[in-house]
């Protein structure tokens, strides 16, 4: 199975301003530190929630379908699926009509489900089947839930705040537990 991101967010939850008013910064000498640690902080809370926080654009490249008529996609929540792609026994992949499934994106995880029962097997026993999708909240930081983007502004505080690295047989700086609970209620339940 492979994931790979074929179009990044436009732009990230929370703005260098935003860091700078969360911080109590006035100056613009750290605003490239800043806009890094908020891409990582938006890219280590995307991980934590198996989420994707702005729109953007992903391919999953399976080698066969699940068992049965779902596939659970791996990263919520899904706005659209753009194409379902299969190979047939030369290697040419020929695109599902959007009749022969569902989308369920709202779910976690997000489900794409077969209308008629059962799947086209690929012609290829490798990377046979391709599913491109968009995920994400939407287009604007004030599409994600506040709790999430308060989770970020601390998160980027605690990285600004305890930037030396971490050295053999002392002790780190752990994520603050606040920034957990904040995110709790969106983190998919794995049994």
């Amino acid at each position: 199975m492979g994931l790979v991101l074929t179009a990044a967010p436009a732009v990230e939850p929370i703005t260098v301003d935003e860091a700078k008013m969360h911080l109590r910064i006035d100056h613009g000498d750290e605003d490239m530190l800043l806009a890094s640690l908020i891409a990582a902080s938006r890219l280590q809370v995307e991980a934590v929630l198996d989420a994707a926080l702005i729109t953007q654009s992903w391919s999953l490249e399976l080698d066969d379908w699940p068992d049965g008529r779902e596939l659970h996609l791996p990263i919520w929540p899904v706005q659209s699926v753009e194409a379902v792609r299969i190979s047939d026994r030369d290697g040419e992949m020929v695109e599902l009509g959007a009749e022969a499934f569902s989308l369920d994106g709202a779910s976690k995880p997000p489900r794409l489900v077969s209308i008629s029962g059962d799947w086209p097997s690929p012609g290829t026993r490798a990377l046979g089947i391709e599913i491109l999708f968009t995920a994400g909240f939407g287009n604007s930081a004030n599409d994600v839930p506040p709790p999430i983007r308060q989770a970020l502004l601390m998160l980027v505080a605690h990285w600004y705040e305890h930037r030396e690295p971490v050295e053999t047989g002392k002790p780190t700086a752990s994520i603050p537990e606040a920034i957990s609970a904040l995110l709790m209620p969106y983190r998919t339940v794995r049994i």
